[in-house]
């Protein structure tokens, strides 16, 4: 890029917002991944959708690969690190206005840069909160996570896999701009809708098409996201959480497949004693001590009573998950291990504190996550231990999630893999294990629905016609391939 064509860009969005400092495009060459460095050329700071759309043009006009990114560092997943040279970075987190809350209807219209921590407490003041990912970093985008499909607490409230996200403003690769959904209708303003009664709540169309899935896990592929609108829920009045423990995974499998299938509860998942104690634990020795202490396997399981009759259904649903509980041969706990409910619900409500809990304990993290279902994942378990045990990487330092989403019918299966950044065999161990546990993985059926990094290859190697497809689609939105590329299959 000649110093021509950036002058260009400047003239268009404003010289403020075009930043080629040399410690800047540093930090947007590299993440937490194994991902291979790569400098950007420049970064831009858009502050209004009009700004995005002039980025875009300009990009196309000057086949300049554009890179969107709205959280903040630190980054684990490669997908906003440049995978060709001469990339501009289109950080949108200065776009980071709440621009309506619709008590009414639970409706929220936030901008890219709007994180949880900004979120939440403007949202409890209308008796509201967002349903969350598993204590999201403070820097994380509302939005980015939606689009990412990073799997709620709530499953019963999951009816499908983008839930909660509803209607978005795109500016697709080439340029134009299309609101979906309900947003997407006869009435050119936002205003004019909202004075039409209208709430942006219905996420299909415009249209026979849902649009807002081509954007869903495209890692900034297919346009870059300007507003969302987000289904809220009513902040509860009174909310409790219970620990169901147990020796083996198999042993609480069938008891939550019980407990989901009757909708009882509202947040619930299972950790493992490793995940349990980062999730409550501020230091390596608190990690480790807590660590011994826990069960090895834990399912936890809140119950919120909100605006009519909290006491009453929160005393019910305790009851009733108590007697399934008991049927196979487990126990309901408040407390476990000193672990008080104050103490949970402090950690699952909030985003993670400083540092990033998954990097708490070493001091860095890789994650092996896929979809599968709940009955399955003891089998996948037992891979990762043995692919672990192959490469001595010891089992106990295995942090392992699992999240039953869609109400259930399906789970979100994660193994978070620790290890000390300054020790390079501990590191090419870890790399190591994520390369052939994932291979080993989708060999056994694993469904990586979200492929970042070396996953993108491996999931799309193995299904040439939906690949084909993908392309198609690209090609449509995206003709000059500006976006993000070298990701998924483009």
């Amino acid at each position: 890029m000649n110093v021509k064509t950036s002058n260009r860009l400047m003239q268009i969005i404003g010289k403020g917002k075009v930043i080629n400092k040399p410690d800047v495009l540093d930090r947007y060459s590299h993440d937490n991944s194994f991902t291979r460095p790569m400098r950007p050329r420049l970064v831009v700071q858009p502050r209004r959708s009009d700004d995005v759309k002039n980025i875009v043009v300009w990009a196309n006009e000057t086949k300049t690969p554009l890179v969107p990114v709205s959280s903040g560092e630190p980054r684990f997943r490669g997908d906003t690190v440049p995978s060709v040279p001469e990339a501009v970075i289109v950080d949108l987190h200065r776009m980071n206005r709440i621009i309506r809350i619709d008590r009414r209807n639970r409706i929220v219209l936030i901008q890219p840069g709007v994180t949880y921590e900004q979120l939440q407490p403007a949202l409890a003041e209308k008796d509201l909160r967002l349903s969350t990912p598993l204590l999201p970093r403070q820097s994380k985008s509302v939005i980015a996570s939606l689009l990412e499909r990073e799997p709620r607490l709530e499953p019963k409230y999951s009816y499908t896999l983008p839930e909660p996200l509803r209607c978005l403003e795109v500016v697709w690769g080439n340029g134009e701009i299309l609101r979906t959904g309900e947003a997407g209708g006869y009435y050119p303003t936002l205003e004019q809708q909202w004075e039409m009664g209208l709430a942006q709540v219905s996420s299909g169309g415009p249209g026979q098409v849902d649009y807002y899935r081509l954007v869903s896990g495209a890692q900034g592929s297919m346009g870059i996201v300007t507003w969302a609108s987000v289904k809220c829920e009513i902040l509860p009045k009174l909310h409790r959480f219970f620990f169901i423990p147990a020796d083996e995974l198999k042993g609480l499998i069938e008891c939550a497949y019980r407990l989901l299938r009757v909708r009882l509860g509202d947040e619930f998942l299972v950790l493992n004693n490793a995940n349990l104690a980062a999730v409550l634990s501020k230091d390596t020795d608190e990690i480790q001590a807590l660590k011994e202490r826990l069960p090895p396997w834990v399912i936890i399981v809140g119950i919120a009573g909100r605006d009519l009759f909290p006491e009453e259904k929160v005393d019910f649903q305790e009851k009733d998950t108590r007697d399934i509980v008991q049927q196979f041969g487990l126990r309901l706990f408040p407390a476990i291990s000193g672990i008080t409910v104050g103490h949970m619900m402090s950690a699952l409500l909030n985003p993670s504190p400083e540092p990033y809990w998954k990097l708490t304990y070493k001091g860095a993290c890789q994650d092996i996550f896929f979809m599968t279902t709940l009955d399955k994942t003891p089998g996948f378990v037992s891979t990762v231990f043995a692919a672990a045990n192959a490469l001595r990487y010891p089992i106990s330092n295995i942090g392992i999630y699992l999240q039953p989403q869609h109400q259930g019918t399906s789970c979100h299966c994660e193994f978070n893999l620790s290890y000390d950044p300054g020790n390079k065999v501990e590191t090419d161990r870890v790399k190591e294990l994520l390369e052939t546990g994932s291979e080993a993985l989708i060999k056994q059926g694993a469904y990586f629905s979200r492929p970042y990094g070396i996953w993108a290859d491996m999931v799309y190697n193995r299904d040439a016609a939906n690949k084909e497809m993908i392309t198609i689609i690209k090609g449509i939105f995206d003709p000059n391939n500006i976006l993000n590329p070298g990701k998924l299959c483009f």
